[in-house]
């Protein structure tokens, strides 16, 4: 079983900086892509960073030039370092996945969710 663990969220300032991790666990054939998506009360869910095997990089037009997501291929972990953070930045954030795994010796491609992670950015 594979799944996401989330870790960095938390309450700051505006104009303050948090650093977001996933680590994907399991039974990881490769990993196509993984990236984050976030959700604030009332509104959809909304595609905020990804990065692909190959290095493609996309970016919401809502953070370009202030987040910005790495991948750490040895630890099967992704990164968002938020800088510059607004209020309209607070949501749950969650980490995504499109994941081979190897299941009973079959090669399946999963897409997975993080438990997700509160970012808060108040005064």
């Amino acid at each position: 079983q594979v799944q996401l663990v989330e870790s960095g969220g938390g309450l700051v300032q505006p104009g303050g900086s948090l650093r977001l991790s996933c680590a994907a666990s399991g039974s990881i054939f490769s990993i196509n892509a993984m990236g984050w998506y976030r959700q604030a009360p009332g509104k959809q869910r909304e595609l905020v960073a990804s990065i692909r095997s190959v290095g493609t990089i996309n970016y919401a037009d809502s953070v370009k030039g202030r987040f910005t997501i790495s991948r750490d291929n040895a630890k099967n972990t992704v990164y968002l370092q938020m800088n510059s953070l607004k209020p309209e930045d607070t949501a749950v954030y969650y980490c995504h996945g499109d994941i081979y795994t190897l299941d009973g010796g079959v090669v399946k491609l999963r897409t997975l969710w993080g438990q997700g992670t509160q970012v808060t950015v108040s005064s």
